[in-house]
């Protein structure tokens, strides 16, 4: 888990930035593609870095994801090793609803399940059918540094799975059958 923000961080990060005008701030960065080492690996928490680096870090995804025409990007698919995502699961039908996640872990997993075609900003015209359940409860922290415990539903829980597999060095191509179409892990 992350260290709370002290001092000059927490007094600047009071509220936490308004991820919208995070993303405005943000620069495009590439994005790695599969079978890039990076994606393999598993990140380290969000908390061993200072404030402004984190709010550097949050305002690349944002800008990166939105360019890119995504609904969620995760750090090592920029190139970095930490564990933070970001997501925004109704921008594309005029409802934008931009999330910082850090250090996310997954809590509880609903009982129900779909299988659903996932596509991945890192492994570009390939969609994989994912099985994943439906509602999730996860515990992470905002921007602001404060722990959150999220329950998420439908497309936005699937978003959140997706990007916080990114995280742990899965990726969706793990779903099909055979070591030879997920790039061997």
């Amino acid at each position: 888990m992350p260290e709370p923000l002290s001092g000059e961080d927490a007094a600047q990060a009071s509220q936490g930035p308004d991820p919208a005008r995070l993303a405005a701030q943000g620069r495009i960065r590439p994005i790695l593609i599969h079978p890039h080492p990076a994606l393999r690996r598993v990140c380290a928490p969000v908390g061993r870095l200072g404030w402004d680096e984190v709010s550097q870090l949050a305002a690349d995804l944002l800008a990166t994801m939105y360019h890119a025409g995504g609904r969620g990007l995760a750090a090592p698919q920029i190139g970095e090793g930490w564990r933070i995502f970001v997501m925004d699961h109704g921008w594309k039908e005029g409802a934008p609803l931009p999330r910082v996640v850090m250090d996310p872990e997954i809590l509880a997993l609903g009982g129900e399940v779909e299988t659903i075609e996932e596509a991945c900003l890192s492994i570009p015209g390939r969609p994989v059918a994912v099985t994943r359940p439906v509602t999730i409860s996860m515990r992470c922290f905002d921007l602001a540094g404060a722990m959150q415990v999220l329950t998420l539903a439908g497309i936005e829980a699937r978003i959140a799975q997706h990007e916080a597999d990114h995280l742990d060095g899965r990726l969706i191509l793990d779903a099909l059958e055979g070591p030879e179409d997920s790039g061997g892990r």
